[in-house]
């Protein structure tokens, strides 16, 4: 066997993981115009329950035709029910979706007090500690994944990154309470991105594993819901005419599938920082271009956005893990 025949391989894995690293850049960007739509959405309804209902149903009944008309989407459910059956899949791998719906449901709950900037801290400070554990105890379908120096470097400097960015919102307590969910719908969304990629795997199918992902938080959000109408009633809001306002589930379509997809490329970690840049860059361009109330872009901003890229660099270069 030659040099070139064993170099091949690991230039090939390389590849792949940058390629999925902007993929999953692209998706952040997605995920913060999807945060500023459920979050006006939530305002528009006075209720964050009713947007999050709304944005993921209107996400399941796309994939609902969507799915069933592809070939790719028929076989893909064959092949997850015959996973389930054979045991291949476990039950529990198919929940992720109740990590996505908690995410949404913070977007319309706290977006509209918090803003996309301060949001975003909290979630990526949840997720990028959720991603290292997740990694290491081998849920993702890449297995157990060392928490090594450069990885644990590029964690760190996201973190770093993103209080730089947002640091000056931070100084409000009744802000950093209110903030403490869409913390821990950060630490969720690691492990809803690790067990959608083992559906994926299972169904062979990224659209699939989505139709699961949404069917699961779907059903999640109407239990929430009725239990919101059941404690504090019918919401006082109405439903807005503007049509980009029900833009926020085909959105996590996007979101979700490239995510389950690339996730056996980049493993959890450095799928999340790579989304967390994206995030960054979205949020800062939001500010700018479509400023509300809540929009204070600035040079830290911009400085903070900088060094998230930096960070998803230092993770992205390291050598791949030995399994």
């Amino acid at each position: 066997m030659t040099n070139a025949d064993t170099a091949a391989p690991q230039i090939l894995s390389a590849t792949r993981r940058i390629t999925g690293v902007a993929l999953a850049s692209i998706s952040g960007v997605a995920v913060a115009v999807q945060s500023r739509i459920n979050g006006e959405l939530g305002v528009r309804l006075a209720d964050g329950f009713a947007a999050a209902v709304v944005s993921f149903g209107v996400g399941l009944v796309v994939l609902l035709v969507l799915v069933p008309a592809t070939p790719g989407g028929r076989r893909g459910l064959v092949a997850l029910r015959r996973a389930l059956a054979g045991g291949a899949l476990r039950p529990w791998q198919c929940l992720g979706g109740m990590c996505g719906a908690f995410l949404v449901a913070t977007q319309g709950l706290t977006i509209g007090s918090l803003g996309v900037a301060v949001f975003t801290v909290a979630v990526v400070a949840g997720q990028t500690g959720s991603s290292l554990a997740v990694d290491r105890a081998g849920i993702g379908p890449m297995g157990r994944q060392p928490v090594t120096r450069q990885r644990l470097a590029g964690a760190a400097l996201t973190v770093l990154a993103v209080l730089l960015a947002v640091g000056d919102r931070l100084e409000d307590p009744g802000m950093l309470a209110l903030a403490l969910l869409p913390l821990l719908a950060g630490v969720a969304i690691a492990w809803q991105q690790a067990v959608n990629g083992q559906v994926r795997a299972a169904a062979d199918s990224a659209l699939t594993a989505t139709l699961v992902n949404f069917a699961v938080g779907t059903v999640t959000l109407l239990v929430a819901f009725a239990t919101d109408i059941a404690v504090r009633g019918w919401p006082s809001g109405h439903l807005p005419s503007e049509p980009w306002l029900y833009l926020g589930g085909p959105i996590g379509i996007v979101f979700i599938a490239i995510a389950a997809a690339i996730v056996r490329f980049t493993g959890v970690l450095l799928l999340g920082l790579a989304t967390i840049a994206g995030q960054i860059v979205g949020a800062v361009l939001l500010d700018v271009l479509l400023p509300t109330a809540a929009s204070h872009p600035g040079l830290n901003t911009l400085l903070g956005a900088a060094l998230t890229m930096v960070a998803v660099l230092v993770a992205a270069l390291a050598p791949p893990a030995r399994r």
